[in-house]
């Protein structure tokens, strides 16, 4: 498995002209120096994303695991438990996943399994603000609480960890096909003069036939989230990520002034997660082979062969803030600009809407009452 540490060849910080703090700037598409602008390209990369043989991972030791960078520092919250990685002269400061003050000391990042590319931010801090505040704008019957989220300075870049798989899947299955009939029946009906009369209708009825057979498919970068700290689905919907065009080969520069999950998901935990998303398509590829109006599946039994993983960062504006005791999440896709969220109800706000609503019925009713 070709995994190496990707070194930059680009000095982060200090900023070579005064010193600062170096970050890399969506806006430009470079590293840039927050005090005097001091910008640099990162240079695109000539070697190609390579897919990694699942196999041979899970065969192999740890000796191909490798850490971010080589100034990555790495902190636990100790609220959710989430761990992120940075590099200095960033701090950790709260917890992009519950708000938290993060207390814990860092200390130098555990090697884990390098990403093979990454999706850089395009959308930056002032502009997701902008995305969070429009979305909170359109909740209806938001508490007032919540239109402060969107003034927040709170809101973190920080990079998800996701696994992509491929595989051939070949699956034996066992079935039935139903195809549709019709036959005549006679019915009698009250009409509206109270006779009675006699009609005819076609009734339909569905002839089963067995059938077996096998179906394969490949799957290419079927995209597994590896992080438990924010809600799946919430993550699920910040989708599309157009992978084939926006996905780069890794490079630790990307992640000046941005912090950085590791996977909480094991490799073989998402390959499980994986084969659920495969099989939905699986039984739709069966159910169109069995053919007919109706199909039936009884059993199948799927084999994959040529399973490659790739470990994959991509980029989300992340707050979280509480509310009567309860933490809420909001994410920004930092590619797209699409949000996402929890979000409390003011009871307070539906309470008066209802009131105004049965008060508005009551002048009404007292109007038609009065002028009938």
């Amino acid at each position: 498995m070709n995994q190496s540490n990707s070194s930059s060849s680009i000095k982060r910080f200090p900023c070579p002209s005064c010193g600062a703090k170096v970050s890399f700037n969506p806006e430009v598409a470079q590293l840039k120096c927050e005090y005097c602008g001091w910008e640099d390209v990162i240079p695109e990369s000539d070697e190609q994303i390579q897919e990694q043989s699942y196999e041979q991972y899970l065969n192999q030791s740890n000796s191909k695991l490798a850490t971010l960078s080589e100034i990555a520092l790495e902190v636990s919250c100790n609220n959710c438990g989430a761990t992120v990685e940075f590099e200095p002269p960033q701090i950790a400061g709260e917890c992009a996943f519950c708000g938290s003050n993060i207390v814990a000391s860092p200390t130098s990042a555990d090697p884990t399994i390098l990403p093979e590319g990454l999706i850089p931010f395009t959308i930056g801090g002032k502009k997701a603000r902008e995305e969070v505040k429009s979305w909170i704008n359109k909740l209806w019957f938001a508490p007032n609480a919540l239109k402060k989220l969107a003034q927040m300075e709170k809101i973190k870049g920080i990079y998800l960890p996701f696994w992509t798989y491929d595989t051939y899947t070949t699956t034996n299955y066992r079935g039935k096909r139903g195809e549709y009939y019709y036959t005549t029946e006679t019915y009698t009906e009250t009409n509206e003069n109270g006779e009675e009369e006699t009609k005819t209708r076609e009734v339909r009825h569905t002839k089963w036939y067995s059938k077996s057979g096998q179906v394969s498919r490949f799957f290419d970068d079927v995209l597994i989230s590896a992080t438990s700290s924010v809600d799946k689905q919430r993550l699920d919907a910040l989708e599309p990520w157009h992978l084939q065009e926006s996905l780069r080969p890794y490079e630790s520069s990307f992640l000046a002034g941005f912090e950085a999950q590791k996977p909480q998901i094991s490799l073989q935990d998402g390959f499980e997660e994986a084969k659920r998303v495969m099989d939905v398509k699986i039984r739709s590829d069966i159910r169109r082979d069995i053919g007919g109006d109706e199909q039936q599946i009884n059993n199948l039994s799927t084999s994959y062969s040529a399973i490659t993983f790739k470990h994959i960062l991509l980029p989300v504006w992340l707050t979280a803030y509480r509310y009567q005791n309860k933490t809420f999440q909001v994410m920004v896709n930092a590619r797209t600009g699409e949000v996402q969220g929890d979000r409390p109800y003011s009871i307070l706000k539906i309470t008066l809407s209802i009131l105004f609503a049965l008060a508005m019925v009551g002048i009404v009713i007292t109007l038609v009452i009065k002028f009938n």
